[in-house]
């Protein structure tokens, strides 16, 4: 069963990483919130967990599932609706169930590019700050199978509760890695043999025409700005996305979906792997000579 929670004395006091003003978006916080974020971490062997706190019967039988299967049963703790927001970031919309859990570890691009297969995909986010976007985008990779994003270490979101409460669950599937330097990381995925593509509106092939079906990053940037000229000029080609002007462009979570959508059609009808891109050109060259 649940463990009662003692109701506090006074109602102000805030749980561990929580903020007494600002969005719930703005920092990291240790706790983690939203139905599919928190029963997608209990169930993760890989998440260190100290507390779940669930506030209705409905959720508490959820969680109780989970938590058997996982031998965690006695970290769940019952609690009002009201005492668990005290506990989390102001704004927060925790929807009767909240975890205080240890950060995932997340391997290096090092660690990333060793395990990557014939047929990778890996998405790199150019300065896209929004958490919700990036949430977003974080749980269509999880759907379609992508297993690492990498985004710069200044300019992108942290892995906060609202990011995770968005990715849905998909934080526990696909690892996030910082990175200081993303033209310079384009071209140690280019030594990988990964082609580079970055979606532009202005770009001259569909993204259909770009792609190949090997290993691929798909390269996104900011909304408004679009990508940044040094990561533009890594990329091997540049994509737009086909539309008819109804509006001006879609949002970047958006784009990510349709993009992560073709790579993996080409992968589900088991497309050989062919000549890189990079390799055939090398090779015509070589012809020449």
């Amino acid at each position: 069963m649940a463990r009662k929670h003692q109701h506090p004395g006074r109602q102000q006091v805030r749980g561990p990483g929580a903020r007494r003003k600002g969005g719930a978006d703005n920092a990291p916080s240790p706790w983690l919130f939203g139905i599919h974020a928190v029963l997608a971490a209990l169930g993760n062997p890989a998440r260190v967990c100290d507390r779940i706190l669930v506030g209705d019967d409905e959720v508490t039988n959820l969680a109780m599932k989970v938590a058997a299967r996982m031998g965690r049963v006695q970290l769940i703790e019952r609690m009002g609706r009201d005492d668990i927001a005290h506990m989390l970031p102001v704004g927060a919309v925790h929807q009767n169930i909240a975890m205080l859990a240890e950060p995932l570890e997340q391997p290096s691009l090092g660690e990333a590019l060793d395990r990557a297969g014939e047929q990778e995909c890996v998405l790199v986010l150019d300065q896209v700050t929004d958490p919700q976007n990036v949430g977003a985008i974080i749980r269509s990779a999880a759907a379609f199978g992508v297993r690492s994003i990498i985004m710069q270490d200044r300019n992108a979101p942290r892995l906060s509760g609202a990011l995770a409460k968005a990715a849905s669950g998909g934080l526990e599937h696909v690892a996030v890695i910082y990175e200081t330097n993303l033209a310079r990381t384009l071209d140690l995925l280019k030594q990988e043999s990964f082609w580079c593509v970055g979606l532009a509106g202005e770009g001259e092939q569909t993204l259909v025409d770009a792609c190949t079906n090997g290993r691929l990053a798909i390269v996104l940037g900011a909304e408004g700005s679009g990508l940044r000229r040094l990561v533009r000029e890594s990329c091997d080609a540049l994509a737009r996305i086909p539309q008819t002007g109804a509006v001006e462009s879609l949002n970047v979570s958006n784009a990510a979906a349709v993009a992560l959508y073709e790579f993996a059609r080409a992968a589900e009808n088991r497309l050989p792997v062919v000549m890189h891109p990079r390799d055939r050109r090398a090779q015509e060259l070589n012809t020449l000579v």
